[in-house]
């Protein structure tokens, strides 16, 4: 039997945002990639961690988001993995739970030119389909003829997770901003207040 191809979109989600959603939803409906899993990252060993909510709080908003859309679901598969989570690790776990399924990641054209800084990049890119969403004003590097790498114009948004906060420490709108269904999480929540 043919494994499901399933691309990792791996975020802080802090919070979901339509431009993360955008992205996904194009991924797994204009790709050869049959479904999309938004993992939640407990940790980014690049960032700091006092900026993020809680990891449930992320992975609910995550689902909200996701709704009932075909080919989207959340995967919170990193939340029991040892701290920071490294990409390699996932994979290797999620690969022994799920056998049925063939992984590839997503990622931004952005963090293209730095993936050689990852743990174990080199096995990455030989096991795993890379699908990059170009990013204006970023050069993919010399990664950019790689056989595993695949370039996707998928529509994008500027827009951060950053000024959506700000905007509701603020007190200012986010409709538009996050799915409707974030949005009233959010404020019945009084997450990022």
């Amino acid at each position: 039997m043919a494994q499901r191809k399933t691309g990792l979109f791996f975020g802080s989600f802090n919070p979901v945002h339509v431009g993360h959603m955008i992205i996904a939803n194009y991924m797994a409906s204009q790709t050869d990639l049959e479904e999309v899993w938004l993992v939640v990252s407990p940790q980014n060993p690049f960032k700091k961690r006092s900026s993020l909510a809680r990891d449930h709080d992320r992975y609910h908003l995550v689902t909200l988001a996701i709704g009932d859309t075909p080919g989207l679901r959340a995967s919170k598969v990193e939340f029991d993995l040892p701290k920071p989570s490294y990409t390699i690790d996932t994979l290797a776990v999620l690969r022994e739970k799920h056998p049925d399924r063939e992984f590839s990641l997503i990622m931004g054209g952005d963090n293209l030119p730095t993936l050689p800084k990852w743990k174990n990049y080199e096995i990455l890119l030989r096991d795993y389909d890379i699908h990059v969403y170009n990013r204006p004003g970023y050069e993919a590097g010399e990664l950019a003829d790689h056989p595993r790498v695949h370039f996707h114009d998928a529509p994008l948004m500027h827009l951060s997770a950053t000024y959506i906060r700000k905007c509701i420490q603020e007190g200012h709108s986010i409709r538009y901003l996050v799915p409707e269904a974030v949005a009233r999480e959010l404020g019945a929540s009084g997450m990022y207040r």
